[in-house]
């Protein structure tokens, strides 16, 4: 990350932009979905109401003194920012800390009946058993027999768009850019992945995950297919050590979506079988590191993180939040080179994302001056829009 960074830090004080919608209008919403979705009892609900007063129009409130993580959130910022308004804050922060105060409403952090009860598991685990999810893993049969590479593009391509996978599935014989996934790319630096996963590797990828439910099925058939053509040696993936941001993905989410596949038919009953095997011979580790949810870029990881990722031969970050944690939460000008803003990091990273958010960088100028002027005025948050990009 650049010493001075000239690029303005998010807020969410300008009425009208994208963060000022996610904290006025979807945090509330949420509160009132997390409400409807649990049976929770009157001292839950009470909490609940309190948040979603206090989300809209209120202050940041400190931790109650007992809260296990009080100190850490601490030094995460909550010494500066108590008192003040969510809207003047970081807007990385401030969602952050929301997700925070919505687990203490319902006591996920305490000693009673809701401990360790993910407030989000229903729509998580609904995901999974759409019939979308089925189709998305039937069509794993199409790719048997097809070339190698061909199977390892088109499944990257399918952990890239998320629940848009099937997509990735139906590339053409003639393999990359042939396929309809491929249009909404602004940028593409796969090659120079692919460079560093050869056939017969001995290293190590770091995945760190995004969302659960469909968005991390993908993920998880990418990595099987990474094994099973010795691109890689071993995997890492990291993923939320608690429930955040609504579909971020846990532990428990990760056995559920091994579980899913392993109960399709076809191929996809292959993949799952080879995903449970690896995570039992340690080919495949799952990691919760407490920074993963922390409301900070990730030029500020701890040391023993940055061990993590400076062992690994790639490390591969996936979905909108962990890129504006990868760049910078920032409203860097889209041109702003991509190995510029991530020299910090301590080894190659590559970024699987969708555009959700306004942060963008690496964009090539006349890329930006057609999306500019093609009308397609939401191509930073729409989601119709992503990008692959990598940095030695």
């Amino acid at each position: 990350m650049p010493e001075t960074p000239s690029a303005p830090v998010l807020l969410g004080n300008e009425p009208g932009s994208f963060p000022h919608g996610v904290l006025a209008e979807r945090h509330p919403a949420i509160v009132r979905q997390v409400r409807a979705a649990f049976p929770y009892g009157p001292e839950q609900r009470a909490a609940l109401d309190t948040l979603l007063e206090n989300c809209a129009a209120g202050v940041v409130e400190p931790l109650p003194d007992h809260a296990p993580d009080r100190d850490r959130w601490q030094r995460w910022g909550l010494a500066r920012y108590a008192g003040r308004s969510w809207f003047d804050v970081p807007w990385l922060w401030s969602e952050s800390y929301f997700y925070r105060r919505l687990l203490e409403a319902v006591g996920h952090f305490g000693t009673g009946p809701w401990q360790g009860i993910d407030p989000f598991r229903p729509a998580k685990l609904a995901e999974l058993d759409a019939p979308e999810t089925g189709r998305e893993l039937d069509a794993l049969d199409a790719l048997e027999g097809r070339p190698a590479d061909e199977r390892a593009r088109a499944l990257l391509h399918g952990s890239l768009w998320g629940n848009r996978a099937d997509l990735g599935f139906r590339l053409s014989a003639a393999g990359a850019g042939a396929g309809p996934d491929t249009q909404g790319l602004v940028a593409d630096d796969s090659d120079a992945l692919w460079a560093l996963l050869p056939p017969s590797g001995t290293g190590t990828l770091c995945l760190v995950a995004d969302n659960a439910g469909r968005e991390l099925v993908p993920d998880l058939l990418l990595v099987t297919e990474l094994l099973a053509q010795e691109r890689i040696a071993r995997a890492v993936l990291h993923v939320k050590p608690y429930p955040y941001y609504v579909s971020d993905a846990t532990t428990a989410d990760v056995v559920d979506a091994v579980r899913r596949i392993r109960a399709a038919d076809g191929a996809a009953a292959d993949h799952g079988r080879r995903l449970w095997a690896a995570l039992t011979d340690g080919r495949l580790t799952i990691r919760a590191h407490p920074f993963s949810c922390a409301p900070l870029p990730y030029a500020e990881m701890p040391g023993d993180l940055r061990e993590d990722f400076a062992r690994a031969a790639l490390t591969v970050l996936k979905g909108d939040l962990n890129y504006r944690r990868l760049v910078g939460d920032r409203l860097w000008p889209p041109t702003t080179a991509f190995a510029d803003v991530t020299a910090y990091f301590p080894g190659p990273v590559a970024a699987l994302r969708t555009l959700k958010s306004d942060v963008i960088t690496g964009l090539a100028p006349d890329t930006v001056a057609a999306l500019d002027d093609g009308g397609a005025g939401t191509w930073r948050t729409g989601g119709t829009h992503a990008l692959i990009q990598f940095a030695p």
